[in-house]
């Protein structure tokens, strides 16, 4: 009995180890500079960044994360033209929509439309997204189709209290891998039309 407690308590130890080094594991995250902070949100510029992307047409979070999921993890994974591992970056981005949705990684900085492999899968295409300026709001947890759709509300409540005015869908950033518990970012993001402010 007493050695079935220690037991216990090693694993328990090792699980907290392990969730408090992926919380402070550090993988390139996309870059972005914060131009203003209001209360709710910020606004953000984003430089021009290469993703790879599949398309489909799950409506939900759910449907889409576990079907786009796979196919842009096997690119990464080797799943490509010069067999090569490509480093996961975050966030992961998806654009859901109400017929058609996508979602995309972002490749690291060193990696370019040009020099990236191609993939062996076709329903991976690499692009190369524009520059663009956004308002992002950001929550906690496990993301959901519920909370995805509250914290979407949110910010275009915040977005028209301080009149900003914006195009395009909601689109939703994922920052942990699925066995992260503690620390959990999620964002939720919209492109402003701010050069016409």
């Amino acid at each position: 009995m007493k050695i079935a407690l220690i037991i216990i308590g090693i694993l328990i130890c090792l699980f907290i180890l392990f969730q408090i080094y992926t919380s402070m594991a550090t993988s390139e995250t996309q870059t972005y500079n914060v131009i203003k902070a209001e209360d709710e949100y910020e606004i953000r510029y984003y430089p021009a960044a290469t993703m790879a992307m599949i398309t489909s047409s799950a409506t939900t979070y759910k449907e889409l994360g576990s079907s786009g999921f796979t196919k842009l993890a096997g690119y990464i994974f080797g799943g490509n033209k010069d067999k090569k591992q490509i480093a996961m970056t975050s966030p992961v981005h998806m654009d859901i929509g109400d017929s058609v949705s996508s979602m995309s990684f972002v490749m690291p900085s060193n990696y370019t439309k040009h020099n990236l492999p191609l993939p062996n899968n076709s329903d991976v295409t690499i692009k190369t997204v524009d520059e663009e300026y956004v308002a992002a709001i950001r929550f906690g947890g496990f993301a959901s189709n519920d909370n995805i759709k509250k914290h979407i509300a949110i910010l275009e409540s915040a977005l028209k209290k301080h009149h900003q005015t914006y195009y395009g869908n909601f689109r939703y950033l994922g920052y942990n891998p699925p066995y992260q518990l503690f620390g959990r970012r999620n964002e939720i993001i919209v492109t402003l039309n701010w050069s016409t402010q």
